[in-house]
């Protein structure tokens, strides 16, 4: 297959294998642009066809808290007050402009995951 717009995922399965062949190939600079191009197609593909929603914002302050070893007490610093993390954490405050950009500055989560409404 030569590469070109993927548009079925009979395409696109094909590319993936294209993709898996080059990367496990002697790179030399021929073989790394067109990894570069298939990889691209396959990139388009993806973000059309199987697009990754945002986290909620809960869900990702609950996972940034797993990966630094944070317990509820830690977050009061970005907080307005002890009360709020609890509330924010149980779904029964929503998040302050301010506490976004609190978490966002303090631990690094994306603000644009922070301004999603919460599923819950």
């Amino acid at each position: 297959m030569k590469p070109k717009i993927l548009k079925t995922e009979a395409e696109y399965s094909t590319a993936l294998a294209k993709v898996e062949s080059l990367m496990d190939a002697n790179p030399d600079s021929k073989q790394e642009e067109e990894l570069e191009l298939w990889s691209l197609l396959v990139e388009r593909y993806e973000q059309e066809h199987h697009p990754i929603d945002f986290p909620d914002p809960i869900e990702a302050i609950r996972f940034r808290m797993e990966q630094e070893g944070l317990r509820q007490k830690d977050l009061a610093k970005y907080f307005p007050g002890k009360n709020r993390v609890s509330e924010v954490l149980n779904h029964k405050r929503p998040l302050s402009l301010g506490m976004i950009r609190s978490l966002h500055n303090g631990l690094g989560i994306p603000a644009h995951v922070l301004l999603q409404e919460c599923t819950a």
